[in-house]
């Protein structure tokens, strides 16, 4: 078998079966493997594709077998998919992925299994994709069904990001999210000030918004010395934002204390540290499980005099540490579906049942956060969601139940004075709300959610 399409499957394997993240296994596979350049490129393009387009994958497999994916095993599921992959998306050649499919289920099934995938296979090259995307559009019942296996993305999903849009007055935008969320991201890189500046970055472009970020136009950035020194890092650009945010939404006093309460893995924390370094100001980095605060500690290492790096659970910080801090960054654990893009197998393992489970964490960090701001603090409230009910939904809830302790600041102004091209926000909402959501189809950022807000003085 092709060493790609076999680094292919060991990934898809991995997260089918042990819940394994896509983009932290496929490149020490693709290492491994000794897989570099267009073999790197396929062996991607084959995982990230097949996890991204699973439910429509499904759905043609489903009509082809004449049974529910359910009563397939596992292991053959996945063979089904990756090779449907191939044939519908890729066009490969029929016979080579016929061929290497039934050899992959001699190895992973049984030998009925091989009938099974080859008969299948046979049936789904026989009808030309154009068609099979019409004999699988005719099953949907609703419109969010339909938008649900066209754009490979769970129901639940698609009702949530649609009454996302409209309370900007942008629902008429769902499907370009939708097929935002199956196209994918580009690399982008933030140069820590102070350590590097985006001319040290290269073979690459100036950020639309963040004014230290870069996109890469090709390579590994991996290998730059800039990167592998730690005085830059790979970061969404939505990412970059929201810690900026912070820090500049005013000028920062030297002898500041600020904390990112929830660090890992530590990317926002190393831009904050860099830029609390520069103006004599004191970070702290809390996080909650030691492995996570490793990988922090790892983030910071670059920085001169590297942040305290606390391992605490964060909803109790506002106890034992009341009213310390002048700037406080809680990015809050979410659904993560702000990250579809980079994370596509996210979108089968999340449930409806999870939100509220992570809301009641998310207002709880949120209120610890408010005890640990001093008066006239700011806190930056960032999730990488834009589930109302992890965004304007905590908000809400918390300023209601904190009786005018806190108070919004317009985040659209502050933004405004931090990106180099002006944001394209919601037509209704943001301002008044005094949030920003990012999307991914109008920003090219992931679906960041930010709202900065303000501890009452006296």
């Amino acid at each position: 078998m092709q060493p790609a399409r076999r680094v292919a499957f060991d990934v898809i394997r991995a997260v089918t079966e042990s819940d394994a993240y896509a983009n932290l296994l496929l490149p020490t596979r693709l290492e491994r493997a000794g897989l570099s350049g267009a073999d790197a490129g396929l062996a991607t393009e084959l995982t990230y594709g097949t996890l991204r387009m699973q439910g429509y994958y499904d759905a043609v497999i489903r009509i082809a077998a004449g049974r529910d994916t359910d009563r397939i095993d596992p292991p053959i599921l996945d063979v089904l998919r990756l090779a449907t992959h191939q044939l519908l998306s890729m066009r490969t050649a029929h016979h080579a992925v016929v061929d290497e499919a039934v050899s992959l289920a001699r190895e992973v099934g049984s030998q009925s299994a091989t009938g099974f995938v080859n008969g299948v296979l046979r049936t789904i090259t026989r009808t030309e994709p154009a068609d099979w995307h019409e004999k699988v559009m005719a099953q949907p019942r609703s419109d969010d069904e339909r938008l649900a296996i066209e754009y490979s993305h769970p129901v639940w999903i698609v009702r949530a990001f649609r009454r996302a849009l409209a309370a900007e007055g942008r629902e008429i935008e769902l499907e370009d999210l939708l097929d935002a969320d199956n196209l994918a991201p580009r690399v982008s890189l933030v140069a820590l000030p102070g350590l590097s500046s985006t001319d040290d970055l290269p073979r690459s472009r100036p950020a639309r918004y963040s004014p230290l970020g870069v996109v890469s136009e090709g390579g590994d950035p991996a290998r730059w010395p800039v990167v592998q020194t730690g005085h830059a890092r790979v970061q969404d650009e939505g990412s970059q934002l929201a810690a900026l945010a912070l820090s500049r939404a005013r000028p920062a006093a030297a002898g500041e204390r600020w904390l990112d309460m929830c660090a890992g893995p530590g990317g926002k924390a190393a831009l904050l540290a860099a830029e609390a370094a520069a103006v004599g100001v004191t970070l702290v980095a809390n996080e909650i499980l030691p492995v996570r605060a490793e990988l922090v500690r790892a983030a910071l290492a670059a920085i001169p005099n590297p942040p305290q790096v606390l391992v605490q659970d964060g909803t109790t910080i506002g106890q034992s540490l009341p009213e310390q801090f002048d700037r406080i960054l809680i990015d809050a654990p979410c659904t993560g579906l702000g990250a579809l893009r980079r994370r596509p197998e996210a979108r089968w393992r999340k449930q409806p049942k999870d939100v509220a489970e992570l809301q009641k964490l998310q207002a709880s960090l949120l209120e610890s956060g408010i005890d640990a701001l001093k008066p006239g603090g700011i806190l930056a409230y960032v999730t990488c969601s834009p589930h109302l009910a992890e965004t304007t939904g905590v908000v809400e809830g918390v300023l209601k139940r904190q009786g005018g302790r806190i108070e919004r600041l317009d985040t659209a102004a502050v933004l405004a004075g931090v990106t180099v091209e002006p944001l394209e926000l919601g037509e209704q909402g943001e301002r008044a709300s005094g949030h920003v959501q990012l999307w991914p189809h109008r920003h090219g950022t992931d679906a960041m959610f930010i709202c900065l807000l303000q501890k009452v003085a006296g």
